[in-house]
């Protein structure tokens, strides 16, 4: 799993936007939207709905930038009850988390960016919208052989099923 911030302007001020995103198939697994950057109300959340979405197997990497949400105490317990192996980029290197930093370029730049918000609640349902209507059952990516998250995962699993 990859994981990463960002932050979205709406007339009430700005929002921090957690995701979680799994590397097998780019879907986006857990997400969190918060007013403030803390560790309990950014990425926690956003983890947590993740691990009840894929019920992660123990040691699953879980990979990150070094953002002090990510370094903090009560993250790096999160991640030790789940057995999880935590990553990090190296210091000053974006390319290390690449997959969630393209995601975020994709999403501004095809559902938020002209968009005047007004608020956090429109800016959520925006959110709920472009990630489970859109981009992980919709949106083609080169990268999965121009299908979408869900197809991507659908068709690994049928194709397991054939050879059993």
């Amino acid at each position: 799993w990859t994981s990463d911030l960002t932050y979205l302007w709406t007339d009430s001020g700005w929002q921090y936007l957690t995701v979680v995103m799994e590397l097998f198939n780019w879907e986006i697994i857990g997400y969190s939207l918060s007013r403030s950057m803390s560790t309990e109300t950014t990425v926690i959340p956003a983890f947590e709905m993740a691990v009840l979405h894929r019920q992660p197997p123990e040691g699953v990497f879980f990979h990150s930038d070094r953002g002090v949400q990510y370094a903090s105490k009560s993250f790096r317990k999160k991640l030790s009850e789940y057995r999880m192996v935590q990553s990090m980029s190296g210091k000053g290197n974006c390319y290390d988390n690449a997959a969630t930093e393209s995601f975020f370029k994709t999403l501004k730049s095809e559902w938020i960016y002209g968009r005047r918000i007004r608020s956090k609640e429109e800016l959520q349902k925006l959110l709920f919208e472009y990630i489970h209507v859109f981009y992980n059952r919709k949106r083609m990516h080169s990268t999965l052989g121009y299908l979408s998250p869900a197809e991507y995962l659908r068709n690994y699993y049928q194709s397991r099923s054939l050879a059993s």
